[in-house]
């Protein structure tokens, strides 16, 4: 096999390394599961009586908001799993195997994608429950869900380069989540941005956050015509945005990882 094959397989192996760990942990695929339902429910029956959304249920507005918190969210877990194994000494045991250096990165990515299409279908399951429906064409919902977790995916390594940076569970988790809350609080996951005032306004609306759930709510139908229409870039064409910023965080941040990761593991 040629270098690339075997980056390939080298990296499915750590895949699964890392889903058997995830299946061996329960608790830890249940805060992913069990969280983004309390937000379901908290949102749909407690903020939902009180926030009017014109031309549409509020539960159909909020939906996508909480599908797109919930992998920014979940990729949380990326980087604390490699604090800890870099704290456990297991970066040092990969390194002494004949395996390529990039596989242990792309594993625990990979194997995050597939917790969050746990998570998804879990929020799918519990959005119709509480009235949430999807009105476009089947083809335009699956290219919705695989935004989804191309975005997911991308937002791992973002991660993954900040745990890497940090090397401290507890720092890491501070930092997380003083990044991700109000990366998705400033945004139109729960309120129109046309709601905020003006500087808040435009950093909603260049959140790369507001891109992907814009764009998952034009994919899902989940938009009316009442709505105020944004003149944003970003939102005016959010597909195209959101598949811009995902890229963009890849060509960044898998160099960046790649690097750290290196350097851990040489020290």
């Amino acid at each position: 096999m040629n270098t690339l094959q075997i980056a390939i397989a080298d990296g499915l192996t750590v895949t699964r390394r890392n889903a058997l760990k995830i299946k061996r942990a329960p608790d830890l695929l249940g805060g992913v599961i069990i969280l983004p339902i309390v937000f379901v429910l908290l949102f749909a029956y407690v903020f939902g009586s009180m926030i009017d959304v014109p031309g549409m249920s509020y539960q159909e507005y909020m939906i996508p908001g909480i599908f797109v918190q919930t992998v920014v969210m979940s990729a949380q877990v990326t980087g604390y799993t490699l604090v800890l194994d870099l704290q456990k000494g297991i970066f040092d045991r990969f390194r002494t195997l004949p395996m390529a250096p990039s596989a242990v990165l792309t594993g625990q990515t990979l194997s995050d994608v597939l917790m969050n299409v746990s998570s998804i279908i879990a929020m799918t399951v519990m959005g119709l429950i509480v009235g949430w429906r999807i009105h476009s064409a089947p083809h335009e919902a699956v290219l919705g869900f695989l935004l989804l977790l191309l975005f997911a995916y991308a937002f791992s390594w973002v991660t993954a380069t900040v745990a890497l940076a940090l090397r401290t569970p507890e720092v890491f988790n501070n930092i997380a989540t003083v990044v991700s809350m109000p990366l998705v609080f400033l945004s139109n996951a729960f309120v129109d941005s046309a709601r905020l005032p003006g500087p808040l306004r435009a950093v909603a609306e260049w959140n790369p956050v507001s891109a992907i759930i814009q764009a998952t709510r034009e994919l899902f139908g989940n938009t009316s015509p009442a709505l105020p229409v944004s003149g944003a870039w970003p939102l005016q064409h959010a597909v195209t945005a959101s598949l811009l910023w995902s890229v963009l965080l890849l060509v960044v941040f898998v160099p960046l990882a790649t690097r750290l990761y290196k350097r851990a593991v040489s020290r």
